[in-house]
């Protein structure tokens, strides 16, 4: 699609990587551009696709009364109505150009509706969003999994609806160990997005804290997302919309802490760490964001 370079103007940038460890770039990156008034949603998909990143985000001024600011959200190929490290890294890139919320905590208004989001010193917490789908797979969907996987079906202890936006399939595993013997197969999967978690089997007691001193370096699970991306499975450096639907399901059912970290990422060269605490009313889900690369693009 061709678009009137006319139309084109500088607008402030930020690259911002979200659910780092303590070492820099060791989380997933996400482009933002901080002003987007005026670009058409072609333009937004093309340059998403230009990035080469896993998505990328566009802000405007809020249309909801209770919103702080707009956000569209782009992966290669489509828009998505929510996605969560999009979020928190659009999130910190507007506190850095000066943005002040309403209120006592920041609200994004997206496809999905209003996502609350809060700040922790160095780290931005999102609120999850409602499910729009929970519940046990089917078994058809089960023996497609563990061949997708290269798994045996012993090796799946539960599955569940994981829909927050992304209709993600969650898969949790005996072990971490079982997680990273995952092997993707792009034939059988297709396109469908699938998140697999796995309990560590030597987990430190501050990993499985229930109240909110969660150590980001004391993980309890580890986590692998994989969505389609240009006719292949993709794999996700850190997963903001899986990791909040993961812990809707897994926390009331028992099979998870209140609180807990996660990490994610090892699998393509990252080591994110995820912070999730439930406070009873709402799933939490947040890490340190950074900017990385700060500027200007012409669109």
């Amino acid at each position: 699609m061709r678009h009137d370079s006319a139309m084109v103007r500088t607008r402030p940038f930020a690259q911002v990587d979200v659910f780092s460890s303590a070492a820099p770039c060791s989380g997933n990156p996400v482009a933002v551009v901080v002003d987007a008034v005026g670009v058409d949603a072609g333009l937004m998909g093309a340059f998403t696709d230009w990035t080469n990143l896993s998505e990328a985000t566009f802000m405007l001024p809020a249309e909801h009364p209770e919103a702080d600011y707009r956000l569209r959200i782009f992966c290669p190929g489509r828009e998505l109505p929510f996605a969560g490290h999009p979020t928190l890294g659009s999130a910190h890139a507007w506190l850095e150009a000066g943005g002040v919320p309403h209120g006592e905590v920041i609200v994004q208004e997206c496809g999905a509706g209003l996502v609350r989001i809060r700040r922790e010193g160095d780290s931005l917490f999102l609120a999850a969003p409602e499910l729009n789908r929970g519940g046990p797979l089917p078994e058809d969907d089960i023996e497609r999994l563990t061949s997708g996987l290269g798994l045996t079906r012993d090796d799946i202890v539960a599955t569940s609806w994981c829909d927050n936006g992304p209709a993600w399939r969650g898969v949790l595993l005996a072990s971490s160990e079982t997680v990273a013997q995952v092997r993707p197969n792009t034939a059988v999967l297709g396109d469908w997005e699938v998140g697999v978690i796995g309990p560590r089997t030597d987990a430190t007691p501050a990993a499985t804290a229930l109240d909110d001193q969660a150590d980001p370096g004391d993980w309890l699970f580890d986590v692998r997302a994989f969505f389609p991306a240009r006719g292949a499975v993709a794999e996700d450096p850190a997963t903001g919309s899986l990791n909040a639907a993961l812990a809707q399901w897994l926390i009331p059912a028992g099979l998870a802490p209140a609180a807990y970290v996660a990490r994610q990422g090892t699998a393509v060269g990252a080591d994110a760490r995820i912070v999730v605490r439930s406070d009873g009313a709402d799933v939490w889900v947040g890490g340190a964001t950074r900017t990385i690369i700060e500027g200007v693009v012409a669109l």
